[in-house]
């Protein structure tokens, strides 16, 4: 039947139950437990009473109220058999016409997929060992007036997936499983933290400056104050005036906002981890970044294969990803990054820096005319090396012209104390053994200034409300951002970011039509 038409079914079967005296859209209905509840009430009944009626017939256990949608609808005369669902469970429902009675029943004769119903009754187990609730009355709460998605297969479509995520959860327990893993994820991430003493707060998401990372911001204008401010690309610059104030550990999970374009791995609005632990250094933000990442994998769990099945093996720090193992077993490797371009590209980087830009040239790597060596270095690294390091490695000793926000290292001021984590090719996290010289900061500050206004448009801003900050004295301090949605997609298995967040940001399907 055309979509049109079940619209209209839908809407003359309203009619039909308000002649039987039967709202459409009920709130008058508590549920005493959730499905999996009346699975557990029905186990602990068998539990206390093991011996079967001895005519063979299903004993009735305790009486449950439970809730949830229709996906499932099996009529045979006088009777009916319902599967409900709710988040990740699902259970049979009996219904017979002798004792919920007429109208009850006619009510029944009304139900299509996707209506949400209530049910009181006795749990049971019926002879094929379903766990089941003999109903004794049913509540219509919702009638529902579309169709949910093909129940064995969901929605086929990826980008009506996407768009349409109330569609791809309905369709799919394994989707709604995939979403709840996130949520298990950022949960053990504030669980580790808490436990090492950090306390985690709140920073502004509108600021008048943005800084913290090399993007470009979203800027939108506060009519109140005729002032334009901008959506915070990072978290950093705040929580760094909390240790100016006197915290010695704090972090933030919140959102980002970037304005960028749309990939696998970028999307406009995204989540952040940033923490910041005076009196350490970039060592010690390492040991933590290890902890928050194996710490995760452990919540999640074992992996379940790409069919929802029994996982491979019950080492959750051994996964699978794109059908290659990813194994997580700390300690993870370091390098410094020098030495990582030496290994892959054959010269020494170091020895060879007043020729960086040559043997870029002769890598085929672009590099801007207004790059310095340390620049030019970076794009040498992220262009040839990165992609190809699968392990868990710690990327050590970024260049100082790319990391203003860095403390430089004792030994060569050309580069300074931060780390990249990259696993399976993807940059993790970043951290840093953070600058705390006012000085060295401003003199930073102002060579993005210089470059901001000839035409860089992710260079710094010049904060003077943050110089000024660290002027009263910033403690040593280490620091780390963890991308959010980039772990969840390690340790779930998944190819895109889109597949991690809810409602990611698409292209108008105007601008894709056109295309």
């Amino acid at each position: 039947m055309p979509a049109d038409d079940l619209f209209l079914e839908r809407r003359r079967k309203i009619g039909e139950l308000a002649a039987l005296g039967v709202p459409s859209y009920n709130v008058d209905f508590t549920p005493t437990v959730d499905l999996d509840g009346a699975r557990r009430r029905l186990a602990e009944f068998e539990a206390s009473e093991p011996t079967p009626a001895h005519d063979g017939a299903a004993s009735l256990g305790p009486e449950v109220r439970v809730a949830g949608r229709v996906m499932q609808i099996r009529l045979q005369g006088r009777s009916c058999f319902l599967h409900i669902e709710a988040e990740e469970e699902r259970l049979q429902v009996w219904l017979r016409l002798d004792l919920v009675g007429e109208r009850a029943f006619a009510l029944v004769r009304l139900l299509d997929l996707g209506d949400i119903i209530g049910i009181r009754g006795n749990v049971m187990r019926t002879r094929r060992g379903e766990p089941t609730v003999a109903a004794s009355e049913i509540t219509l709460l919702v009638k529902a007036l579309q169709s949910p998605p093909e129940k064995y297969h969901g929605l086929q479509d990826q980008e009506t997936r996407y768009r349409k995520r109330h569609l791809d959860l309905l369709g799919s327990v394994a989707q709604r499983r995939h979403f709840a893993a996130r949520s298990t994820v950022i949960r053990s991430l504030r669980r580790t933290l808490d436990a090492r003493g950090f306390l985690e707060v709140e920073t502004p998401i509108l600021q008048p400056i943005p800084g913290g990372a090399h993007a470009r911001p979203f800027v939108t204008h506060w009519n109140a104050l005729h002032t334009d401010v901008y959506l915070r690309i990072a978290i950093e610059l705040h929580l760094k005036r909390l240790l100016v104030g006197g915290y010695r550990r704090v972090f933030e999970i919140g959102r980002v906002f970037r304005n960028e374009g749309l990939s696998t791995r970028h999307n406009p609005e995204f989540t952040m981890l940033e923490a910041y632990q005076a009196y350490s250094d970039y060592h010690g933000m390492r040991e933590l970044t290890e902890a928050l990442v194996v710490d995760a994998a452990a919540a999640l769990g074992p992996q379940a294969t790409s069919e929802g099945g029994s996982p491979p093996c019950d080492d959750p720090l051994r996964r699978s990803l794109g059908g290659r193992e990813l194994v997580l077993t700390p300690p993870f490797r370091t390098a410094r990054l020098a030495d990582l371009v030496a290994e892959t590209c054959g010269f020494d980087p170091v020895a060879e820096w007043d020729r960086l830009t040559e043997h870029a040239g002769r890598l085929g790597v672009e590099v801007q005319a207004s790059h310095g060596p340390g620049a030019v270095l970076l794009e040498i690294y992220e262009q040839r090396v990165e992609a190809h390091l699968w392990d868990p490695t710690f990327v050590l000793d970024y260049p100082a012209e790319v990391s203003p926000l860095a403390r430089r290292r004792r030994d060569d001021s050309r580069f300074v104390e931060r780390f990249e984590l990259i696993i399976a090719g993807r940059e993790l996290a970043n951290a840093f053994s953070e600058l705390n010289d006012p000085i060295d900061q401003r003199d930073r500050f102002e060579e993005q200034a210089r470059r901001r206004a000839a035409g860089d448009d992710e260079a710094f801003f010049l904060d003077e409300d943050f110089l000024e900050a660290i002027e009263m004295g910033m403690p040593p301090a280490g620091g780390l951002g963890i991308g959010v949605d980039r772990l969840v997609m390690l340790l779930t298995d998944s190819a895109s970011i889109r597949d991690v967040l809810l409602f990611p940001m698409l292209r108008p399907r105007h601008r894709e039509e056109e295309d």
